[in-house]
């Protein structure tokens, strides 16, 4: 029983950290996708759209940790 309390307090603890994650993820992905259309279309780097798409199929599968790394690579990929 002592090692189920355990698990439940750690579960517990990384609960607000998920939340903040998917937050960041969602607010993220609509921050990206404002820049990109700032862009001609053409003007689209290929290596944003691919870390774009990577980021929305990351948050589809709860991978939120995952999805903000992605995004860190769209917005390297955003033309200065």
């Amino acid at each position: 029983m002592k090692r189920f309390g355990t698990s439940l307090i750690l579960l517990l603890l990384a609960t607000p950290a998920l939340a903040d994650d998917k937050t960041a993820c969602a607010e993220g992905i609509v921050a990206v996708k404002a820049q990109a259309a700032k862009l001609a279309p053409d003007a689209v780097p290929q290596k944003l759209k691919r870390a774009l798409k990577i980021a929305e199929r990351e948050q589809g599968e709860g991978e939120f940790d995952e999805c903000l790394e992605a995004l860190d690579d769209a917005r390297r990929a955003l033309p200065k």
